[in-house]
């Protein structure tokens, strides 16, 4: 089968509502659920990631990151690591781990294509959360957050290839490039309940709807997708291609002497964020 045509299937499959799911991202995504509630507190949350291990641990690790942990002092526990990052930045955490999970247990030939694409996404979130706090002054958390899920169809990419042959062969980046990526993606946004300023900055990122410098998350997600050294397996920049004034933007951020110097400055805080999303 040609990977056009399973593409085409696939995308039928999601915008259908017939997304499947594995039992662990089943698992992921009741924890994500459970923390989506208004009325959670910090100890009832603190007890939910405690429920799920890799949750728990990359919670702490983050915790005791130097993005977060100013004073020095070690974090030790669940509950003081969610009440340091606070609710918004633990439901991204418990999102990564979904994306993590969606694509957990690939072929051995889609292994490696999975775990490359979590190097990009976990790079892109930290480099969103850095330049959000310190170049476009929106919302870290919604920022990394942003980061977090913007490849999110590449990862139901890779969980479905089995089921669809063809489907990530060596002309794959082409059709994702075409719309594959928009109409995957979007449609697995909303059965994980993103929120729409979320997916709306996805959104924007896949149609290439930025300008720069940036002003808000979609444009954040932009830069931080053209800054990060590790690209996507899948090349996953739709639209971009056919518009010029957004093609050239890439060279003109990586000219940019302050931004360069803000990078700098930020080295250890990307490379700390990045490592505590590494699930």
């Amino acid at each position: 089968m040609k990977n056009r045509e399973a593409l085409n299937r696939l995308a039928a499959e999601v915008t259908q509502g017939e997304l499947v799911f594995s039992t662990h991202t089943q698992v992921a995504l009741q924890i994500r659920v459970a923390l989506d509630d208004p009325d959670m507190h910090s100890e009832a949350a603190a007890k939910i990631v405690q429920a799920e291990p890799l949750l728990a641990a990359r919670a702490v690790a983050l915790a005791n990151s130097v993005a977060f942990n100013r004073s020095g002092n070690p974090v030790s526990d669940v509950r003081s690591a969610v009440v340091c990052l606070g609710l918004n930045l633990i439901r991204a955490l418990s999102t990564a781990l979904i994306m993590r999970q969606i694509a957990a247990n690939p072929a051995a030939t889609h292994q490696q294509l999975a775990t490359r694409l979590w190097e990009h996404t976990s790079h892109v979130a930290a480099l969103c959360y850095v330049l959000a706090k310190r170049v476009s002054r929106q919302n870290p958390d919604a920022a990394m957050f942003a980061g977090i899920v913007h490849e999110v169809g590449g990862f139901y990419l890779i969980s479905r290839a089995e089921a669809y042959p063809g489907l990530l062969d060596e002309e794959v980046d082409k059709a994702w490039r075409t719309g594959g990526e928009a109409l995957v993606g979007s449609a697995v946004l909303k059965a994980l309940a993103v929120p729409e300023e979320i997916a709306t900055a996805v959104g924007g990122l896949w149609q290439g709807r930025v300008v720069l410098p940036p002003k808000n998350l979609a444009d954040t997600l932009f830069l931080a997708n053209c800054l990060t050294p590790i690209a996507s397996p899948l090349d996953a920049n739709v639209g971009m291609e056919g518009n010029p004034e957004t093609r050239d933007l890439p060279s003109q951020v990586m000219a940019d002497a302050e931004l360069a110097a803000i990078l700098e400055e930020s080295s250890e805080e990307l490379s700390a964020i990045a490592a505590s999303l590494s699930f």
